[in-house]
């Protein structure tokens, strides 16, 4: 049986602050499923109105305690960003694989806490404040590639699986949900600790916030040294540059450069504010936008923005091409 933990507000406050990044959450069932013996997780809704409930700091002291089970989601839809990022590994020598890729983020000084689950285990890397997504994901892919660390998410049948898992959702959406740490597993009728502090929840607490946080301009600058900026070096190839009308030079008749704020280069890019993402009122930190230094032609938003919604945010929508 799993010991007894009692959450203090304080410690439900440090909780809140370093793992809860929207109110949307789950709950894993009290029971297991009659066929598959699992527990499984769920989206809880008010009794009668069926209304979504919210997390509050009641919910997550009950999670604490042991009195119920939840998982948190990664990304807020509204601005697509993150406050931390899980790898979660629960195959054959996934623990090894976790400590693998702890010991080189701490090349990178970027600290890490790892905790065991009932198949293996989740490493958790906190964030100074939300971090876009899509970059968080670009980062662990990348370091997994460079350890030969299988990733799920590339057609592998066993691997990591980053949270969060997809680059951006879609307005209401929900994404994956993780386990929230340091309550008790319905499955294996225990509590998991994070390894480097004592088994109680105030020495535990202590031990996350004093981890490092990995800074926004920390991450840009990870990422602007990986070779997984494909997305832009695919566009390059396979892209036909729109020829100026009148002339037979092949020039582009559109510079994006011309059109966007001030940038500053990072790696192999210039960072500027994405003007699609800043016309819905996003990107106030002015960096969703990359562009190729050695090719302006070809930009990227890290947003999900498409070129045609860039184009079009400048008042330069893509001409159609007629056919006859």
């Amino acid at each position: 049986m799993y010991r007894r933990v009692v959450a203090t507000p304080a410690a439900v406050k440090e909780y809140v602050n370093l793992f809860v990044n929207r109110l949307a959450y789950t709950i894993q069932s009290m029971r297991p499923h009659p066929q598959s013996g699992r527990h499984y997780y769920y989206r809880p809704k008010e009794r009668g109105s069926g209304a979504p409930l919210h997390l509050t700091e009641k919910t997550v002291a009950d999670h604490l305690e042991g009195k119920m089970t939840i998982g948190l989601y990664a990304i807020n839809p509204s601005n697509q960003r993150s406050k931390w990022v899980a790898i979660d590994a629960d195959y054959k020598n996934a623990m090894e694989d976790l400590v693998k890729l702890q010991y080189y983020l701490t090349r990178d000084h970027v600290e890490s806490a790892l905790e065991m689950s009932k198949r293996g285990g989740h490493l958790w890397i906190f964030l100074a404040g939300a971090l876009l997504a899509s970059k968080c994901r670009i980062y662990i892919n990348d370091l997994a590639r460079k350890l030969a660390v299988p990733v799920k998410a590339s057609g592998l049948a066993e691997g990591i699986e980053v949270f969060p898992k997809h680059d951006a959702i879609a307005s209401g959406a929900f994404g994956n949900a993780i386990r929230g740490p340091l309550g008790v597993h319905r499955g294996a009728k225990r509590r998991f600790w994070f390894y480097g502090a004592d088994y109680t929840l105030e020495a535990q607490m202590q031990f996350l916030k004093g981890l490092r946080k990995v800074q926004e301009e920390e991450l840009d600058g990870f990422i602007a040294q990986t070779d997984l900026l494909t997305k832009v070096e695919k566009a390059r190839h396979q892209a036909k540059p729109i020829r100026e009308q009148g002339t037979g030079r092949g020039r582009t008749g559109f510079r994006i450069l011309d059109h966007v704020g001030m940038t500053r280069m990072v790696g192999k890019n210039h960072i500027a504010r994405c003007p699609s993402c800043a016309q819905a009122g996003h990107d106030h930190s002015g960096d969703n936008l990359a562009i190729l230094v050695a090719d302006p032609r070809f930009y990227l938003c890290w947003a999900g923005c498409s070129k045609e919604m860039i184009r079009a945010a400048v008042g330069h929508p893509i001409p159609v091409r007629q056919t006859a």
